[in-house]
């Protein structure tokens, strides 16, 4: 019987080796130890962020790890293993999921993330069935290096607090990370930040950063080994609608971002997946948020995984929803996980969310995206330093972090510009032009820039 798309692929070369400058594709896989292998590391990368949002609104993390294992498989599913990617919690969740809970307790808020899942599936439907030229006209290079590159940047506070809370681990952790992806070949060097997190978490313990009589309350020793998580059921209230819908916004960026991003590491276009994606974290989030489970996103701390290790697999995230499916029903295990010191945290996040921002400059310079335009530099500057500064916007019970104001900039600042020097006439004196000096034919003509047009008509003019 031949296997779904999203469960066969093809073993890279010997499954050992990458060669310099190749990538394990999402359709490929290594050995199946060194995929485990790599999909524990996902597991890791995502850990952290994904049970501290249950720390904060007081979900049960049990049940979140669960709803993040499933949603992951989900998401391969309906992609169609096309689009490697983990669904963690969102953070864009936490501040909606405070209000309402004040007023209408857990299960209300777990409505508003059902809510919030079911229109976005709905707009995922509707940018399957009406193609994706929207995408490329919305967020072209410009943008999307810049979405990509402010959320990776927008986190390094993050990092930078969680590395001064515990900074011996985190010197640990990020030393062994950057001493093992050069010190060995193969496998071990593709596990550094996993080779640096169990690192960082031995001296941790050694150092006696862990707590193992209280460990959320409990001592390890009372943790079972395999027990349910905790489930709730939501109840639904007009009043969260208006607090939840904003969150869609931030997802789809995410979602879009994602797809990019990969699809620029790994020179594959998954536009036409991009509905798909869109649809399977509103299914993720919706049954999340039936069962009492976190809202979902895509993981930006797994694409700096894959950009560590340069294995875009999705066998290795079928390892990783596995694992964290598994994980899920052990207790004690996640009190394991849960305990893994601050310090680690911010070792391995100053290399991941670093890998971030740089992705996202590698969109602009892969695209030759040009910092002559001003319509291009005031894209970058004023998306990226809002980000930076995690400026923020709070109309009533709502807020509006770094991230999703500094998208809604870059979008707003390109596309009004852009408009204004059509208008104006001015566009073309913008200097719109590639890194070379000079401005792709279809490009010029898609902005209306005339002086661009004629100069390069006249250029491939044969010379007589």
């Amino acid at each position: 019987m031949k296997l779904p798309a999203a469960l066969s692929w093809t073993t890279h070369g010997d499954g050992k080796v990458i060669a310099p400058g190749a990538v394990v594709g999402p359709g490929e896989r290594l050995s199946w130890p060194r995929t485990i292998g790599i999909g524990a590391q996902h597991v890791l990368a995502m850990a952290g962020a994904t049970l501290l949002v249950p720390a904060i609104t007081g979900f049960p993390p049990g049940t979140t790890l669960l709803f993040s294992g499933i949603g992951t498989m989900l998401f391969l599913l309906l992609t169609r293993g096309r689009v490697p990617s983990y669904l963690g919690s969102s953070f864009a969740f936490i501040s909606p999921i405070l209000a309402t809970q004040q007023q209408y307790g857990m299960a209300g808020a777990l409505g508003g993330i059902v809510i919030a899942g079911v229109v976005l599936f709905l707009i995922g439907l509707i940018v399957q069935r009406s193609g994706t030229r929207w995408i490329e006209v919305l967020m072209p290079p410009v943008v999307t290096g810049t979405i990509v590159a402010l959320i990776g940047l927008n986190l390094a506070p993050i990092a930078g607090a969680n590395f001064t809370a515990g900074p011996v681990e985190a010197v640990v952790t990020l030393g062994i990370v950057l001493i093992t992806a050069v010190l060995f070949r193969g496998i071990l060097g593709r596990l550094s930040i996993l080779a640096g997190v169990v690192a960082g978490y031995v001296v941790g313990a050694l150092r006696g950063q862990i707590n193992y009589e209280n460990l959320g309350g409990t001592q390890f020793g009372d943790y079972a080994w395999i027990g349910l998580p905790e489930f709730h059921t939501p109840t639904f209230h007009v009043a969260t609608i208006g607090i939840f819908l904003p969150v869609v916004l931030v997802l789809i960026a995410e979602n879009i971002g994602h797809v990019k991003t990969v699809a620029q590491m790994t020179g594959e276009n998954l536009d036409s997946s991009a509905g798909r994606a869109l649809m399977a974290d509103g299914l993720a989030t919706t049954l999340a948020g039936s069962a009492g489970g976190s809202g979902t996103t895509t993981y930006g701390e797994n694409i700096g995984v894959m950009a560590s290790t340069r294995v875009y697999s999705t066998a290795a995230y079928w390892v990783a929803g596995l694992t964290a499916m598994l994980l899920a029903f052990s207790p004690k295990v996640g009190a394991v996980i849960t305990a893994i010191p601050i310090g680690v945290l911010g070792g391995a996040g100053v290399v991941l969310y670093g890998m971030i921002g740089v992705i996202g400059t590698r969109i602009w310079i892969d695209n030759k995206v040009s910092f002559g335009s001003s319509a291009n530099l005031m894209t970058a500057a004023v998306a990226l330093v809002i980000a930076i500064a995690n400026l923020t916007w709070a109309p009533g019970n709502l807020e509006f972090g770094g991230i999703a104001l500094g998208t809604a900039a870059a979008l707003i600042v390109y596309h009004g510009m852009t408009a204004i020097g059509k208008w104006r006439g001015t566009l073309d004196a913008a200097a719109v032009e590639t890194a070379e000096g000079e401005v792709p034919l279809s490009t010029a003509i898609e902005l209306g820039a005339p002086d661009q047009i004629d100069a390069m008509v006249a250029k491939k003019k044969p010379q007589r």
